[in-house]
């Protein structure tokens, strides 16, 4: 019997282990049973935060810092990654206008900009950056990306013609954009960003609305937010003729969705992205098993998850796919017809919550090794 190869690609179990602690521990079980086993592993994410690791880890790549403006305007060394063979950044936005950047009590998306977010972008583009990699996700704001779009160049007047400030109580204020100073290497470069919200920039689904309140936004701060995102998305049709606010996806990360829309970016799956820029297909080719997983699977799982992206590659090379996870939930049956194989709960005996997720590393193992055993007796089907 040949040593069979095993691709090891989880997400993080969330408050317990990191992607790369998962995949370490499947790999620590995997190995008591068939010691001498390829083993190949691919921490994964979902295209939210993680994933700036977990593409430059995959590639090879390195870890750049710049100095930026934070959501409040305060200078922060941020991180971004980048890849010098094929000349992209990755970029997680809440590195630069992140909600954990911020304490509580001073948490206001009237006062928050995504000003950062186009200075990290500055610093790619003078390192030689060709292609962009964003991860939405996490922002602090709620200025529908214009702190970004003015780091870059544009510039928004009140009727009085003088420049408005950062934040999202500015944008009531703009009676005018002018985006002719851009950078001109935007035109020149592509950019991808992961998104898997499709809520415009206004209305109930917006991104005031759904996303504000999680921000520190009370029902007053709202109102001021959607009246000044509602002149935003006007002054955006009147004076660059593209009518953003209703559009999906606009509104995700604070309307940062909207203004990468505006820079021409391609709006893709955060699960097909990173599979895309870890090289998953590639690296899957030849292996007899995918072990994967992530804190909690149900019936949710199906819709866009990194689990049922991998599942449908593994489906595509008829390669079985074994998920672990911490909580299995009811109604799973359709990710078994979508190329998962099956899936196993890491919880071995009644336990408090605090308890099972220091235990993480240990269950994952422990169930790793019981699976490991049980294939070893079946014959391989591609031994």
């Amino acid at each position: 019997m040949n040593t069979p190869k095993f691709i090891i690609a989880p997400d993080s179990f969330k408050e317990s282990l990191t992607s790369l602690a998962a995949a370490e521990a499947m790999k620590a079980g995997i190995e008591k049973v068939f010691a001498s086993a390829e083993i190949e592993l691919i921490p994964m994410a979902d295209g939210g935060e993680g994933t700036l690791e977990v593409i430059i880890n995959a590639r090879k790549g390195e870890f750049r810092k710049v100095t930026v403006t934070d959501p409040l305007g305060r200078k922060i060394e941020a991180q971004y990654g980048f890849i010098s063979e094929d000349k992209k950044a990755v970029i997680e936005i809440a590195k630069a206008c992140g909600l954990q950047l911020i304490n509580k009590g001073a948490r206001n998306p009237l006062n928050t900009t995504t000003y950062g977010v186009g200075q990290i972008i500055i610093d790619a583009l003078d390192n030689g950056a060709k292609h962009l990699i964003i991860c939405l996700g996490g922002s602090a704001t709620n200025d529908g990306g214009l702190g970004m779009l003015m780091a870059l160049g544009a510039k928004a007047y009140n009727k009085f013609g003088e420049k408005i400030g950062l934040g999202g109580k500015e944008l009531i204020n703009i009676d005018y954009i002018d985006v002719s100073s851009l950078d001109s290497r935007l035109k020149d470069i592509n950019i991808e960003v992961a998104c898997d919200v499709e809520n415009p920039l206004v209305g109930k689904n917006g991104a005031t609305f759904v996303f504000a309140p999680q921000k520190g936004a009370d029902e007053k701060i709202i109102e001021v937010l959607e009246e000044g995102m509602l002149n935003y998305s006007r002054i955006i049709k009147e004076c660059l003729k593209v009518d953003v606010g209703n559009m999906p996806k606009a509104g995700a990360a604070g309307g940062l969705g909207a203004a990468f829309i505006l820079l021409g970016a391609n709006m893709v799956s955060g699960v097909d992205l990173v599979l895309k820029h870890t090289n998953f297909e590639e690296k899957v080719q030849g292996a007899a098993y995918i072990f994967t997983g992530e804190g909690s699977v149900d019936y949710q799982t199906k819709y866009g998850k990194t689990i049922a992206g991998i599942g449908q590659i593994g489906k595509k090379y008829n390669i079985p796919v074994i998920v672990l996870a911490g909580k299995v939930g009811d109604n799973i049956d359709e990710l078994y017809s979508m190329g998962i194989t099956a899936v196993f709960g890491i919880i071995d005996k009644p336990k408090e919550l605090d308890e099972a997720l220091k235990d993480g590393f240990k269950s994952i193992e422990k169930v790793s090794e019981n699976i490991a055993r049980i294939l070893k007796i079946i014959p391989l089907c591609k031994a």
